[in-house]
């Protein structure tokens, strides 16, 4: 973990009130997908986690959805204003137990960490499909961004606006897979554990307090013991979870 002042280069809006920031700043401290950054916001006590889409060298890419008045203050920020980050927080995904054709599952705000460990298992030359689900045609991003990385990319709607009609487990039953990995609300995890066929790695959301493990707010039960989301987190394996 590292506190870092980054520098805001764009904050766009992608779709209905989900917003793309990009900012400048050291990014050493990230090591894996699916890692977070806990974000300081002037009037409000405790840090925004946010989960990592992207990260090269210097630049970080974060998308967000605005649910509150700390969402809400960051879309409204302009490029060149500066943010007190804590980054490299959480244990992200493990790309070594993917096998050769994973499938990845993103829900809403749970879809922009799947952008990087797209890219990381690409890399890895892995045979690599993902399934995006958002409520309405009128909430859905990154479609063409996968798209470009060449991967088999299926939209699924709540309202059968767009793409495949249903959730993103009506598209996973369709599909042959040697893992999977997976973002979202709770009960799109539930029903991803209750279908899939293999083995795999859920992130969690979670309200926490300090973001790297010290205040114990974000304790849950696992077959394994009690972890904390942030620190043991947010990351856990199918087979530890307890729902």
């Amino acid at each position: 973990m590292k506190q870092t002042v980054f520098e805001i280069k764009s904050n766009v809006l992608l779709a209905k009130n989900t917003y793309e920031m990009v900012l400048l700043g050291d990014t050493s401290a990230l090591s894996a997908p699916g890692q977070f950054v806990n974000i300081q916001l002037d009037g409000f006590f405790l840090r925004r986690p946010i989960s990592v889409c992207d990260y090269t060298d210097g630049v970080l890419t974060l998308i967000y959805k605005v649910v509150g008045k700390g969402t809400e203050k960051m879309c409204k920020m302009q490029p060149g204003e500066k943010l007190d980050i804590l980054v490299g927080l959480g244990n992200g995904f493990d790309t070594a137990k993917s096998g050769d054709s994973p499938v990845l599952l993103g829900g809403g705000a749970g879809v922009p960490p799947m952008y990087n460990l797209c890219k990381k298992l690409l890399a890895e030359g892995k045979k690599v499909t993902v399934i995006l689900g958002f409520n309405g045609t009128d909430e859905i991003f990154y479609e063409d961004k996968f798209k470009a990385l060449g991967v088999e990319t299926i939209v699924t709607t709540a309202d059968g606006s767009y793409g495949v009609k249903g959730f993103v487990t009506d598209a996973l039953k369709t599909l042959s897979y040697s893992y999977f990995y997976t973002c979202g609300p709770e009960p799109m995890l539930k029903a991803i554990d209750a279908v899939a066929t293999t083995s795999g790695q859920l992130s969690f959301e979670e309200r926490m307090g300090c973001g790297f493990g010290a205040c114990m707010g974000c304790t849950c039960e696992t077959k394994y013991g009690n972890k904390r989301i942030c620190k043991d987190g947010p990351v856990l394996v199918r087979e530890e979870i307890i729902w």
